[in-house]
């Protein structure tokens, strides 16, 4: 979507042929969200480039909608009518997922994963199952701190050090095992390796025994990511060399399927 300073004019209609008061209330709950889900008017001016009055006119139409709430403060935040869209796309997204996850266990033989970042938790939103008889298990809809797993650091590693710092203070870093990183300076370590290597590794940090590899999905609309998970004894280092590439693969052809505006087919 265009950046709402580079429109000029209230018409009706967008010059890309959509209505542009609709594109318009999208990329104001859009900015809303990046900034922690509540604003003042002056500051959703200030980034959006709009006059106060049409953004006003706007957030009248969202409030009486339900998808935006005016707080006693007079700042605006996300309404509670947005969840329910959310729970559906998750949802929606992970029937979606399901046979790139699957072509994932085909070629690694084990469980492949697909997580979003929800706020400061990691959500699993779809999984395929390793047809061995030892396997990986992760119920969707789990949420996780994310400093614990691989998917953590490659939905992590796509933020500036400073915003992962602050998540980090909000959330505090328990030690799910003896493995896990438990200092930000430590974990932004770790995610320098991450950005340099194209993968992010959980090595025993949220389960004693338990190796995950996981990689961002490219150009997403929200940050996901997709792994394997499996016994330390089976997803070893010579096992890595193999299994990244095919990771990657496939989050670069899911990212296209999302990219398209058909959507991933069924």
């Amino acid at each position: 979507m265009p950046p709402s300073s580079a429109r000029t004019t209230d018409s009706a209609k967008s010059t890309t042929g959509g209505v542009q008061s609709l594109e318009r209330a999208f990329d104001l709950l859009e900015r809303m969200a990046d900034a922690g889900g509540e604003v003042g008017l002056s500051e959703l001016s200030a980034s959006s480039g709009l006059p106060l009055p049409t953004i006003h006119r706007l957030m009248r139409t969202l409030v009486a909608c339900g998808y935006v709430r005016q707080q006693p403060n007079r700042r605006y935040a996300l309404g509670p009518r947005l969840i329910r869209l959310g729970e559906s796309a998750s949802r929606l997204l992970g029937t979606w997922a399901r046979p790139y996850l699957a072509h994932l266990v085909e070629e690694t033989g084990e469980t492949a994963n697909m997580a979003l970042l929800d706020g400061d938790e990691v959500v699993y939103v779809a999984q395929v199952p390793s047809k061995h008889s030892m396997r990986m298990f992760t119920e969707v809809g789990r949420r996780v701190l994310p400093h614990s797993t691989g998917v953590g650091k490659a939905l992590l590693a796509g933020l500036a050090d400073e915003e992962v710092r602050a998540l980090l203070a909000r959330t505090g870093m328990p030690a799910a095992t003896e493995r896990t990183i438990t200092t930000p300076d430590g974990f932004l370590a770790a995610l320098a390796e991450v950005r340099r290597g194209g993968f992010a590794v959980d090595d025993n940090e949220q389960e004693i025994g338990v190796r995950c590899l996981a990689v961002p999905v490219p150009d997403s609309p929200t940050a996901a990511a997709v792994s394997i998970s499996g016994p330390a004894g089976r997803v070893t280092e010579s096992a890595t060399e193999r299994i990244v590439p095919v990771l990657q693969q496939v989050a670069a052809e899911l990212s296209q399927a999302l990219s398209n505006p058909g959507g991933p087919p069924a």
